[in-house]
């Protein structure tokens, strides 16, 4: 992947951040800068990482942990007050929304399973790395990247309006739940050629990411979330070796 991937990302997202600067009642501008710059220092850490540390390893492995560390330096550096809204906590909503967050979850996945068993390639072998890497390091790393930090510079920069069983959504949902099915389906390779997946942008915006989002604003916290997606990648990971 050429690093001049991220940069193509936030342009498929661009027309999504000019209509929420103009739908928005309040905006601030310094934090979608804030969110920008954040998220390009993240992907290009991932996308160095086994340059960086050579683990010799299939896996990104040393680019996950860089992440990570980033992210637990941004979460630590802010007030306790700020960690509760990136979800870096250990309460969560009431129990009425956790249980609304959980049943879409899991509606959502079971649609995902069935369209998975006919459509996945099968026959695989077992990894062991594989299961180790998909049950940790994608759920960890981008889920404080997608739905907590990025999320929480994006709520600064278009205050959330909308209000659903007294949970705040906006504009700043809709980006990030878009940016995660972007950043999976088009790519960059290192001679700048375009790799545009749409149906992955598509089936990943509308399903996955739209469903861990929910699942993380309805428990508030982001271990959930972080459970959840890592639990659709070991689901892949199986279903490959059926």
């Amino acid at each position: 992947m050429s690093l001049f991937t991220p940069l193509l990302w936030i342009l498929l997202i661009s027309p999504l951040i000019v209509i929420a600067y103009f739908k928005s009642e309040k905006s601030n501008l310094k934090y979608l800068v804030f969110f920008i710059l954040y998220f390009l220092a993240d992907v290009f850490l991932q996308a160095s990482g086994k340059q960086l540390i050579d683990l010799d390893l299939k896996f990104n492995w040393a680019g996950k942990i860089l992440s990570l560390i980033l992210g637990l330096i941004i979460i630590f550096s802010v007030s306790k007050e700020e960690r509760i809204k990136i979800g870096f906590t250990s309460k969560t909503n009431s129990k009425s929304n956790l249980k609304f967050g959980l049943l879409v979850f899991f509606g959502f996945t079971f649609f995902d399973i069935i369209f998975k068993l006919i459509l996945f390639p099968k026959g695989g072998t077992f990894d062991l790395e594989t299961f180790l890497f998909q049950a940790t390091m994608p759920g960890l790393t981008e889920e404080i990247l997608f739905r907590g930090i990025s999320l929480w510079l994006l709520e600064k920069a278009f205050t959330p309006t909308w209000n659903y069983r007294g949970v705040k959504f906006g504009w700043a949902f809709v980006i990030v739940t878009v940016l995660f099915g972007v950043s999976h389906g088009a790519v960059l390779d290192q001679d700048l050629h375009l790799k545009f997946d749409i149906m992955t942008m598509v089936y990943l915006t509308v399903i996955s990411s739209f469903s861990v989002g929910i699942l993380r604003n309805f428990s508030g916290n982001l271990i959930y979330s972080i459970i959840g997606h890592n639990t659709i990648n070991l689901i892949n990971a199986v279903i490959r070796i059926l």
